[in-house]
């Protein structure tokens, strides 16, 4: 990696303290980033001592692997300049960067035009000969398609496209990086991965958790635009996209989009048959009882906002068609998991509908591990063939990461792409334009009416069930997607 700059536009805030400096201190102590400057930028008129300590104080609360030795030569990577978001404010970072220079907005979304606007202004768009200017852009990337194309139209006044990389960090984990790999890397899974072999593919985010401190965030977003516009919709591009040509940035996301495009519209008249929306209400998770959302801190008392989404796309293409994606996320349901499920379609024949024990399934976990299951049917121990109890369902495991081998976070996979210049994790605009176009008839049916209700602790609303064809049964979140 050649001698590079790092600005990090919000560097007091919580992104930084809580993802970006412990996963820079990380690359650091393992030796991937010997040439980095990394100086921060908030509004706050701190010191470089200052700066300096704050981050300390957060590594020491954030970095697992936090040591002293480390931090002190870390920190003499670290600069610090206070100012507005505007050119003359922003004009102090000229003497601070290099020619290669990336400005990370770790910015609340308001402020992403603002920035990219001021920084265009001050001059750092125009990279000298031979260098690079980078601006890097945090989700979301607006809250509906107007709003989306007016951010790209400010950022494109100062930057070309090419110059901007759109983070979703789902993109930097091993699970998804390996979808890609599993499925074109082996002779045995690209064949059978097809409308012939496969019944469904349901996607899960699931999480226990409620909305915490981000009710004045979160009450604006709602889960599908929290987690189904950007993580879901990526994860469901990478598992229904064609094969590529070359591993190439552009290729990827030109194949990505081409998904998006084929996928059915929804409309205004089908949007029940496609989505569904939930909000929880007080439960139990385990023996602990907790509020529904509706009486969370900062939440309205008649919000309708959704906490839990569900969606069924299907892909128009001789590949999928006729096979059902389900997608969905709710917060306080019964467990903390997700996952891409892949249903295999039943095997014709006698012996297989005498010893079935369950559906063959590949399952690529993300949480709580990552890891791969291929659910397999198998002959119990006996002298018995036919009938239960003679089949079994048998689960192989591979964990992602082996004993001895280096595992990153998706963060520290993500900013070594960035200052490398690998934009192939990275959202064009392209994509997200075509996933708001995909759920803009979701979200404008969805400004009337009430959401359906489920107990936190649950496996969220019953009427998720409507999205599905008979023969398909949601995964358990209960009992971690089995």
């Amino acid at each position: 990696m050649k001698a590079t700059t790092l600005v990090i536009l919000g560097a007091s805030g919580d992104l930084t303290q809580r993802l970006l400096m412990p996963a820079l201190y990380r690359l650091h102590a393992l030796g991937l980033t010997p040439d980095l400057r990394i100086v921060g930028y908030a509004k706050e008129l701190w010191s470089r001592d200052h700066f300096e300590k704050h981050i300390h104080k957060a590594l020491q609360a954030f970095a697992p692997d936090f040591k002293l030795a480390h931090w002190n030569r870390f920190r003499r990577q670290l600069d610090y300049v206070g100012g507005e978001l505007q050119a003359d404010g922003l004009s102090a970072l000229k003497s601070k960067i290099s020619p290669f220079t990336l400005f990370y907005l770790a910015l609340p979304p308001a402020l992403f035009g603002m920035a990219a606007t001021g920084l265009g202004e001050a001059g750092f768009s125009k990279a000298p000969r031979n260098g690079r200017r980078i601006l890097v852009v945090e989700k979301p990337f607006g809250t509906d398609l107007a709003s989306a194309e007016a951010l790209r139209k400010e950022m494109h006044t100062h930057w070309e496209e090419d110059q901007i990389l759109r983070i979703d960090h789902f993109l930097g984990k091993e699970t998804t990086q390996n979808l890609m790999v599993f499925r074109f890397a082996n002779r045995v899974i690209e064949p059978i991965w097809n409308a012939q072999n496969i019944s469904q593919v349901q996607i899960t985010f699931a999480e226990t958790l409620g909305v915490e401190k981000r009710a004045a965030y979160y009450d604006k977003a709602g889960a599908l635009r929290d987690m189904l516009q950007n993580h879901l919709m990526q994860l469901f591009s990478l598992a229904a996209m064609e094969p590529l040509a070359e591993m190439n940035a552009d290729v990827l996301r030109n194949h990505k989009v081409e998904v998006l495009r084929s996928v059915v519209p929804i409309t205004a008249a089908t949007v029940d048959a496609h989505a569904v929306r939930g909000q929880y209400r007080a439960g139990k998770l385990g023996r602990k009882k907790v509020v529904g959302y509706r009486s969370e801190p900062g939440i309205p008392r008649g919000s309708r906002t959704e906490t839990f989404a569900a969606l069924r796309l299907e892909v128009d293409n001789w590949r999928w068609h006729g096979v059902p994606f389900y997608l969905r996320s709710g917060k306080r349901l019964a467990s903390n998991y997700s996952e891409i499920a892949v249903q295999f379609r039943e095997v014709p024949g006698a012996v297989p509908r005498a010893v079935h024990a369950g559906n063959n399934w590949m399952i690529f976990r993300i949480t709580p591990t990552e890891q791969m299951d291929l659910l397999v049917t198998a002959k119990c121990p006996g002298l018995d063939l036919a009938g239960q109890p003679a089949g079994r369902r048998i689960v192989m495991t591979a964990p992602y990461v082996g004993a001895g081998e280096q595992e990153f976070s998706a963060y520290e996979q993500l900013l070594m792409d960035a200052m490398e210049g690998d934009r192939r994790h990275f959202l064009r605009f392209d994509e997200v334009e075509w996933a708001w176009r995909l759920l803009t008839p979701v979200l404008d049916a969805w400004q009337s009416g009430e959401p359906d209700f489920y107990a936190a602790g649950s496996e969220g609303p019953t009427t998720q069930k409507r999205l599905l064809d008979p023969r398909h049964a949601w995964c358990s979140i209960a009992h971690n997607g089995e």
